[in-house]
Order: C-alpha cells, then sequence, then structure tokens
C-alpha cells in the first residue's frame, strides 16, 4: 500500500513536471513563433528617378521593324538609370501592403506580371494582371511593359535591377511603387501544383499546339480535368492552336492563369497543406526570390486563410482601351478605367491616385 501511494506521488510529480515543461515549451515555440512569423515592416522608399527626358509622345510613325515578334524574345538595353532619389513618404493606410508578382520564363522573361494588395484590416486582398503587350510611357523601341526585366538585367544589374525597372514602370501605370516582390519560375508552378495533388480545371475545348522551337508540345483534352503541374502550366500558357481557330487572346489567357492561381491557392491554404510546409521551403529556396522573408509570407498565408482563402482574393485584369494593331501590337491603357480600379482596389494611400501621378501613353 505504501509502495502504491509512493507510486502515485512520484507519477503525480512526473506527471506536473511535464505539464510544466510542456507549457513552457509551448510558451516559448509560441513567443518565437510570433516573433517569426509577423507583418513586414513597410521599407523605405528609394526609387530611381525618372527623368524628364524618358517621357515620349505618342507617335504613330515611330520606327517598328525591330520590335521583337517571338513571345519570348524581348532583349533591350538602355544605359544606366539615374541615379536614386528618396520620395516624401504618402500617408498610408494601416497594415496595407502591395506586391509586385513576376513570373518568368526561363528565369528572365517576365510574361505574367501582376500587381496585389493586401488589408490586414478587412482581410482582402486584390490582384490585377497587367497585360504584357501594354504600351509604357518610356523611351526605348519596345515600349511594351514586358520589356521592362530584360532591360533592368541589362549591364550586370541582373535580377535586383530587373525587378526594380519593372516596379518603376508598373508605378508609371498604377501610381504607387510596390512595397514587396515575389518572383517565381516555371519549374517552381508546377512542383507547386504537384506538391498539393493537382487543380482541377473545367476546359472549354481541345488544347493541342506544337512549338518545337520551344519544345512546348501542350495536349488538354476538353471537359472537367484534374491537371498535374505541368498540365496546369500549359493550360495557363496557352494562346495560339495548332488549328488558329481554336486560338484565344491574350485577356482570355490572363483570365486562364488567374483561375490556375486561385485553384492552386486553394489548395495551398488548407490545413493538409501545412505536413508539405518543408517542401515548399524547397521549393521555395530553388526557385522563388522575394525580399518577403519566410515569416512574413506565412503571416499572409494565415490572414488570408483566416479570411477566407481565395474567397478573400479578387482577381482583375488591367482596363484597356483598344490595340494598336499591326505591327506592334501594342496595348493602349484606359487611363480612366484604371483610376477607378485602383483606388477601388491597391491603393496603398488613403488619398485618391489621380492622372497626375500615372503616366498612360495618350
Amino acid at each position: 500500500m505504501l509502495k502504491t501511494r509512493k507510486q502515485q506521488k512520484l507519477f503525480t510529480i512526473s506527471f506536473a513536471i511535464t505539464c510544466i515543461a510542456t507549457l513552457l515549451i509551448s510558451g516559448i515555440a509560441y513567443i518565437s513563433w510570433n516573433n517569426i512569423v509577423r507583418p513586414p515592416d513597410i521599407p523605405i522608399r528609394v526609387e530611381a528617378s525618372i527623368s524628364h527626358q524618358d517621357r515620349v509622345e505618342n507617335n504613330p510613325t515611330q520606327n517598328t521593324e525591330s520590335l521583337p515578334t517571338s513571345e519570348d524574345d524581348n532583349t533591350e538595353y538602355e544605359p544606366e538609370p539615374p541615379a536614386p532619389t528618396v520620395r516624401q513618404p504618402e500617408e498610408r493606410k494601416p497594415l496595407f501592403y502591395t506586391f509586385l508578382i513576376v513570373g518568368l520564363t526561363e528565369g528572365y522573361n517576365a510574361n505574367t506580371i501582376m500587381v496585389a494588395s493586401y488589408d490586414g484590416n478587412a482581410g482582402q486582398g486584390h490582384v490585377i494582371s497587367i497585360p504584357r503587350d501594354t504600351q509604357v510611357d518610356f523611351q526605348r523601341n519596345n515600349r511594351k511593359i514586358v520589356a521592362a526585366y530584360n532591360i533592368g538585367r541589362a549591364n550586370g544589374r541582373g535580377h535586383a535591377g530587373g525587378v526594380e525597372r519593372l516596379k518603376m514602370e508598373v508605378e508609371s501605370i498604377v501610381g504607387f511603387w510596390p512595397d514587396f516582390y515575389i518572383t517565381i519560375d516555371y519549374e517552381a508552378f508546377t512542383r507547386i501544383v504537384d506538391s498539393v495533388g493537382g487543380v482541377e480545371i473545367y476546359v472549354p475545348f481541345h488544347k493541342l499546339y506544337d512549338d518545337p522551337w520551344q519544345n512546348l508540345h501542350i495536349n488538354i483534352p476538353p471537359g472537367l480535368q484534374l491537371l498535374d503541374g505541368e498540365n496546369a502550366l500549359h493550360f495557363a500558357r496557352y494562346r495560339r492552336g495548332n488549328d488558329r481557330r481554336q486560338s484565344i487572346t491574350d485577356y482570355q489567357r490572363i483570365e486562364n492563369q488567374q483561375q490556375v492561381i486561385s485553384a492552386m491557392m486553394q489548395n495551398l491554404l488548407t490545413p493538409a497543406s501545412i505536413r508539405r510546409i518543408p517542401e515548399f521551403i524547397r521549393i521555395f529556396n530553388d526557385h522563388f526570390a522575394s525580399d518577403l522573408a519566410y515569416g512574413e509570407l506565412t503571416w499572409f498565408a494565415n490572414h488570408v486563410r483566416r479570411s477566407g482563402g481565395t474567397d478573400a482574393l479578387e482577381f482583375h485584369t488591367l482596363p484597356m482601351r483598344g490595340t494598336s494593331g499591326a505591327p506592334s501590337w501594342y496595348e493602349w491603357a484606359d487611363e480612366a478605367g484604371i483610376l477607378e480600379l485602383v483606388n477601388r482596389t491597391v491603393n496603398p494611400f488613403v488619398r485618391d491616385i489621380t492622372a497626375s501621378d500615372i503616366r498612360i501613353v495618350p
């Protein structure tokens, strides 16, 4: 009996010590997690000056013979940018963040360009796709925004220079310099889709296209499909078909990209994806580039998930007023439509962005 009481006492003491240790470890883990997983600070704004000489008038007689004709041939070079300047900070909406999201082909062509926002107080995010052929108001032969990344990379400035140049040209269209950036390449996209078990997409018609020059072969049957990473990427890239009657516009391709991204994010934000975090980190290290830390990215992911997942995100396309047609095929931005959309969705300032803040080709 005495032995039993001693055993019970020892068990009680051991159990109490275990509980205390568990509470201590949990408390330390909680404090550490909250120190790591936290909202980011808005970076101090340092930007490249845009000189008056960079601005050009819309000249219909401009020589366009040397404009790239291939979708992925966007290499063009400019002299070194002017010295950085610091702009007076605007009054910001609290807990409101903006992002430049770029999809890179072969690591150097910015074929997908998006500007996004997340309002931490409202639990609402917006993503605006910018058509790659949007004409920007800068002095160069190829004035499509898709050329900006490669121009920034030139003369040894590399990835950082490409991102900075693209941020500057995006600002000329939307009126603000995005706080953060995320770039992702094709392999990361396919690996993430595969890691979450694919994405369910309705394919409206048989997408069939072969381009031996790019080693690109698309063959996706019609109907509701569970697409693996490779086919999800093909669905997002598809624009022309072997049968030209089955080609789609760049705006339809943007809608397809948004559909795939929404489905992929929905799968990423499920509780089941938590156990894949080590795999996501490996993919992040290999194929992502961002100025956001893991903890900051996790904070956004947790916030979006608690706010309703992809229901908390709205996708949009930058409003356009028409196209220049052949031979350059510029897309002309709609100033009034952009101001209305930006102020309703991604504007980080407490004041409205106005026509004086943007530079739209007349």
